[in-house]
């Protein structure tokens, strides 16, 4: 039987009864629906769920913050050093089979990538035996050293008498090649006298950490400075810096030992680097550094190689010139003499005084006596001095540092 219009309007709907507690898909629904029906004031239940969905956007919003923060923190702080197996430096250079990132006569070295890492592999030939224990205790020590111009050691791996030290890869050149570009000699990123100095004082800075800072013990050596050895990268804010390459070879591969005697092992080294004391008993020092550093510092002043032969009308034949015999005569030259010798590239654009005493530092790096050098710590405030005299002398100036400017002939 059919109920009339009347009685229809007469019936009251059932009010549904209320839940204490809402079922998952309603809650769910009400929380999918609370960004288009918040604004509805006769809805107080999707009211309250939009209110619980924007609580847990801020407190969401805060995770995120916070693990960031977590994860710039973790990123600051140093890693532990890894112990590499051989099947992941294999899988890195795919069984030493990939092409070669540089190679010399006492390493060779591969590009890859390691446990997500950007990587270099060094492989270089032990002095002496290395068992596990030793090479963790050895890399804990190293790895725990940190300088804003050193390299950083990640870790190594031993297999025979090879290990292979693996470091972080940094985007840049080495400075040999960026003072001599077989490409375009006239050309070089060095153009300045401040960018010359800065790679001074970050060499002088990273060596004086290395010999007094590292934590080593009172007689760490890196043994392999020069210019194909020193990084030449880019910073955030566009200037020049330079970083020291493999710390830590000279201690992981026995070429010195870690006792707090001093006593080291002969070992090998780059000729127009290695110190006369060197040359003539195999025995190396800190002094030997020194030395190489010396040599370094006017490789930078001059661009020119360290050694070379040149053609004398005299002897009407070849003969072999180095960098810190041509340095020695140019100060010996007298007044003007420097200025001849300096870098042409720089135009001429630098403080002549400065100059002329950074020439002297070299000079007295390389003494034939090595009692007569300075320790890194004394060379590292004298560098600092005078980039700061160099810096001074660019703002007094008020034009760019490379503008050419030549007063007197050369």
């Amino acid at each position: 039987m059919c109920k009339s219009k009347r009685s229809t309007d007469m019936i009251t709907p059932r009010r549904r009864p209320r839940s204490s507690r809402p079922s998952k898909s309603s809650f769910n629904s009400s929380k999918s629906s609370s960004n288009d029906s918040s604004s509805d004031p006769s809805s107080s239940t999707l009211n309250f769920s939009s209110t619980h969905y924007y609580h847990n956007s801020s407190n969401t919003s805060s995770v995120i913050n916070s693990s960031s923060s977590l994860q710039t923190l973790k990123k600051s702080l140093p890693e532990n050093p890894h112990i590499y197996h051989l099947s992941e430096i294999c899988a890195a250079t795919n069984n030493f089979l990939a092409k070669k990132f540089t190679s010399s006569s006492a390493s060779a070295s591969w590009r890859g990538t390691i446990r997500g890492k950007d990587v270099i592999i060094f492989q270089r030939k032990l002095r002496r035996s290395l068992d596990l224990e030793q090479l963790r205790e050895r890399l804990s020590v190293i790895c725990r050293s940190h300088h804003s111009s050193l390299i950083k050691l990640l870790g190594a791996c031993v297999s025979g008498n090879c290990g292979y030290l693996v470091y972080e890869h940094v985007s840049g050149a080495n400075l040999a090649d960026c003072l001599r570009n077989p490409r375009n000699p006239s050309f070089t990123v060095l153009s300045t006298w401040l960018s010359r100095m800065q790679v001074a004082t970050d060499l002088a800075h990273g060596l004086d950490y290395i010999h007094n800072f590292s934590g080593l013990h009172s007689n760490v050596i890196h043994n392999h400075v020069k210019s194909s050895s020193i990084i030449v990268s880019e910073e955030n804010a566009g200037s020049l810096c330079a970083k020291i390459c493999h710390f830590g070879t000279a201690e992981l591969c026995g070429e010195v030992s870690g006792n707090e005697s001093g006593k080291v092992n002969k070992i090998e080294g780059t000729r127009g680097y290695m110190a006369p004391e060197f040359q003539a008993s195999g025995v190396v020092t800190q002094k030997c550094d020194v030395y190489a550093f010396g040599v370094v510092v006017l490789e930078l002043l001059s661009g020119e190689e360290v050694l070379k032969f040149v053609f004398d009308e005299g002897i009407d034949g070849y003969r072999r010139v180095s960098v810190v015999d041509k340095a020695s005569e140019a100060v010996a030259g007298g007044v003007g003499g420097v200025r001849k010798w300096v870098d042409r590239r720089l135009k001429d654009s630098y403080p002549v005084e400065v100059a002329e005493k950074m020439v002297l530092l070299g000079l007295q790096c390389v003494d034939e006596d090595p009692g007569k050098r300075p320790d890194m710590r004394q060379v590292t405030g004298l560098v600092s001095k005078m980039y700061l005299e160099s810096k001074n002398w660019a703002d007094k100036i008020g034009f760019p540092t490379d503008f050419s400017v030549s007063m007197a002939p050369r």
